[in-house]
């Protein structure tokens, strides 16, 4: 059985800290199918169209048929180990420094045979569950984990090091002031998170949310304003070296598009904090976070932003609001290319309209605060890169799939 993980001691600055490195990166076009399901935490193979054969590895061509008619679909996890060994050495450096490591090879019940890393906890010649996950590459990779949940499972070390659990680790949550502020704090502190900074902008304005943030333990409040470059740095150089998991929750939101405001005033300010913040908290925060990528039991892991499924596919009556979301969704992006050097993982949190004054307007369903913080929890144990909370956004993902071109004339016309 998995040993609890226990809580880090209090670090020795005189000791080197391990310098970030990776698994090997490479993979096909072909195999890139995998890695994308594992962004978003689903179990998908190559399945022949023509004869129906599953495959993998992921190939251009199916092993049964020569068919290139190949698609990517959710099939069954389940399987059994047929043997295991366990790596205490190798020339790869990041295995080196995580060895021992367990790898073995499972018999899938849909067919195919798949080497792949194994949990702690299954049993040898044991039936398995496959999970998709990304490794600190960015790259889909397969782990085996016992069929029946084991206690303290989620504390396996090669689990631990494909995920983002907040488990023991230092977050930032950057808006005070937001309405989800609070559940977030709950959320993590209840996922074992160690300590939880929050920042709040223009200290002395009335803030209703202070006082429910004061009675959660673990949690400190820190002066930070997003908009302001000065502050950002300040808090960075106060608490950059402490933070292992950073949630950009600031966002402005005004209703209208271009041409109903008449002004600029309101879109400068949309830019101020939802794009032009995101990257004053990266370039502040950023290069601390990835050289603390291999820093052990709190390692930086994670990067987080909060975004409008309104990012993907611009919702006319907050057309403004929408544009400096898919500014932040794009800069998102670009971090992510930015970070993966150092095996720090960016995570967007789609959400739809969300229980606040500003999505009145708008028809329910609204995301509550408690919705988003326990999907954002979730997303982070599981080591996603994207997390879509709440009916409109699940809806609008798939929507958008399915055909974009369609969804902006449904969104345009007022069909959406």
């Amino acid at each position: 059985m998995t040993e609890p993980l226990k809580s880090p001691p209090k670090k020795n600055p005189q000791l080197r800290t391990s310098a970030p490195t990776l698994p090997p990166t490479m993979r096909s076009r072909a195999a890139m199918g995998l890695t994308a399901a594992a962004a978003e935490g689903r179990f998908m193979l190559q399945v022949c169209a023509d004869c129906g054969t599953v495959l993998y590895p992921a190939r251009d061509a199916c092993s049964r048929c020569l068919s290139t008619d190949l698609h990517w679909q959710e099939v069954s996890p389940k399987g059994r180990l047929l043997a295991e060994t366990t790596v205490r050495t190798s020339t790869n450096l990041y295995f080196r420094e995580r060895a021992p490591w367990r790898t073995g090879t499972v018999q899938l019940d849909v067919g195919p045979v798949i080497i792949c890393h194994v949990h702690g906890d299954v049993e040898r010649n044991g039936r398995v569950v496959l999970w998709n996950r990304l490794d600190r590459a960015g790259q889909g990779v397969l782990i085996a984990m016992p069929e029946q949940p084991t206690p303290n499972m989620e504390d396996d070390p090669q689990l631990r090091a494909m995920t983002s659990d907040p488990k023991h680790r230092r977050v930032l949550i950057a808006d005070a002031r937001s309405e989800n502020a609070a559940a977030i704090a709950r959320a993590l502190k209840k996922a074992g998170a160690g300590q939880v900074f929050i920042g709040e902008a223009e200290a002395w304005r009335p803030n209703p949310m202070r006082a429910v943030l004061e009675d959660i333990p673990g949690v400190q409040i820190l002066p930070l304003d997003v908009t302001d470059t000065r502050s950002v740095a300040e808090l960075a150089g106060e608490i950059g070296g402490k933070v292992d998991i950073l949630i950009n929750n600031a966002r402005f939101l005004r209703p209208g598009g271009a041409l109903s405001r008449g002004d600029t005033v309101f879109a400068q300010q949309e830019m101020e904090v939802n794009y032009l913040g995101l990257m004053r908290l990266a370039q502040a925060f950023g290069p601390g976070m990835c050289a603390r990528t291999a820093d052990g039991v709190n390692s930086a892991v994670a990067w987080v932003n909060i975004l409008s499924a309104h990012a993907l596919v611009s919702l006319p009556e907050l057309g403004g609001f929408s544009a400096s979301q898919a500014a932040a969704l794009s800069l998102s992006q670009s971090l992510r290319a930015e970070f993966r050097a150092s095996g720090l993982r960016v995570m967007n949190v789609f959400i739809g309209p969300t229980e606040d004054d500003w999505h009145q307007p708008l028809p329910p369903p609204k995301v509550p605060p408690e919705a988003l913080a326990r999907d954002l929890v979730a997303g982070l144990q599981a080591g996603l890169e994207d997390v879509y909370c709440g009916d409109v956004a699940r809806d609008l993902i798939e929507r958008f799939r399915a055909g974009a071109k369609v969804l902006e004339r449904e969104m345009t016309t007022g069909q959406g």
